[in-house]
C-alpha cells in the first residue's frame, strides 16, 4: 500500500519527486515500487537507466531480499523491520533522441507494519469471605482453572492480573466482602498451541470473541444456578452485574498505532521511525532524540 504525494523541487536539471509512505506488511513481499512518475507511466523514455539506494547504500539487481527489474521496479522479498527506510531511485533518460538527458530523483519512505494483536481484559466481583482468610485464595485458583478450561480448545489463554479484596459498604446496609477480579483472555501463540490449527479456526479475532462469549456464558450461568438456589448462598458468589469487558490493542515492542502520522494506514502497527520507540506491547512509539533506527525498543 503506498501513497502519491506530488511535491517536485527542481535542483538544476534533476525533478525530485515525493513518492512517500509506503507500508509493507512483515514477513511479506512488498508491492511493486516503481521507479517512474504517474506522468512517466506510460510515456516512452529512451535509454533509461535506474539505480537505487537505500538506508544501507546501493542496491544490486538481485539478492535474497531485494529485486530490481529490467524497468527499475523495486520488489522486496519476505519484508523485515530492518527495511524500513527511506529508498531513493536516480531515474535518468532522453524523451526523444533529440533531446537533452532528464534526471528524476524520486524518494520513498518505506514502513514495515503488522495488524495489532489484541485481548480481551475482564473485571468482575465476588462476595468474598474475610479478606485475610485462605478460602478466598483458594477459589482464585479455583476460578482460573476454570476459565482457562474453558477457551483452552480455543488456542486461548487467560492470565490474572489483579485479584484484591476489599470492604464495601453497601447501599442502606451494612459491610460486606468483596473480591475484585481483574483477567485476561488472550490468543496463544501458534508454537505454543498442542497441534497445528486449520485455516478457518486459526483466526485470531475469532476464535477470542468465542472464548469471550464462553467467559460471558459462564458468569450468567453461575447468576442462574444462584437464582435458582434455595439454601442460603455461599460464602464466596459472583455480584450479578458485575462483570465488565474491553478490548486492548497491543504492539509488538518497536511498532505502534498513530492515525495522524500514518492516515493510509490508521489502524496498523506501523515500525516506530527514528526519533521514537516503543519499549514494550503498548501501541504508542515515544519520543526519544537518541533513536537513531527504524524500530527501537530502547531510548
Amino acid at each position: 500500500m503506498w501513497r502519491y504525494v506530488p511535491v517536485e523541487v527542481h535542483l538544476s536539471s534533476i525533478l525530485v519527486r515525493f513518492l512517500v509512505k509506503v507500508y509493507v506488511r512483515l514477513n511479506h513481499n512488498s508491492p511493486r515500487i516503481l521507479c517512474v512518475t504517474k506522468r512517466l507511466r506510460n510515456s516512452e523514455l529512451i535509454d533509461p537507466i535506474f539505480q537505487w539506494h537505500g538506508p544501507g547504500g546501493d542496491l544490486v539487481t538481485e539478492n535474497q531480499t531485494v529485486k530490481i527489474t529490467p524497468t527499475g521496479t523495486l520488489l522486496f522479498r519476505h519484508f523485515k523491520n530492518e527495511f524500513s527506510g527511506v529508498y531513493t531511485c536516480s531515474l535518468v533518460f532522453k524523451p526523444t533522441i533529440e533531446q537533452d538527458e532528464k534526471s528524476y530523483l524520486i524518494k520513498y519512505i518505506i514502513y514495515a507494519y503488522s495488524d495489532p494483536n489484541f485481548y480481551y481484559e475482564f473485571t468482575a466481583r465476588y462476595h468474598a469471605a474475610p479478606c485475610n482468610s485462605i478460602y478466598n485464595t483458594s477459589f482464585e485458583k479455583k476460578l482460573l482453572q476454570i476459565l482457562t478450561k474453558l477457551v483452552v480448545e480455543l488456542s486461548c489463554e487467560v492470565a490474572l492480573r489483579k485479584s484484591e479484596c476489599h470492604h464495601v459498604k453497601m447501599q442502606r446496609a451494612g459491610m460486606q466482602n468483596e473480591i475484585f477480579f481483574t483477567f485476561t483472555v488472550a490468543s496463544l501463540d501458534t508454537e505454543k498451541g498442542k497441534s497445528v490449527c486449520q485455516k478457518s479456526a486459526c483466526d485470531v479475532t475469532r476464535r477470542l470473541r468465542k472464548a469471550k462469549d464462553l467467559i460471558e456464558k459462564f458468569f450468567s450461568q453461575q447468576v442462574e444456578v444462584l437464582g435458582k438456589r434455595t439454601a442460603p448462598l455461599p460464602e464466596i458468589y459472583y455480584i450479578e452485574g458485575t462483570l465488565q469487558m474491553v478490548w486492548v490493542n497491543r504492539c509488538t515492542p518497536g511498532y505502534g498505532i498513530n492515525p495522524l502520522l500514518h492516515p493510509d494506514c490508521p489502524n496498523c502497527c506501523v515500525v516506530c521511525s527514528p526519533g521514537s520507540y516503543n519499549p514494550r506491547e503498548g501501541t504508542h512509539c515515544l519520543p526519544c532524540n537518541k533513536s537513531l533506527e527504524y524500530g527501537a525498543t530502547h531510548c
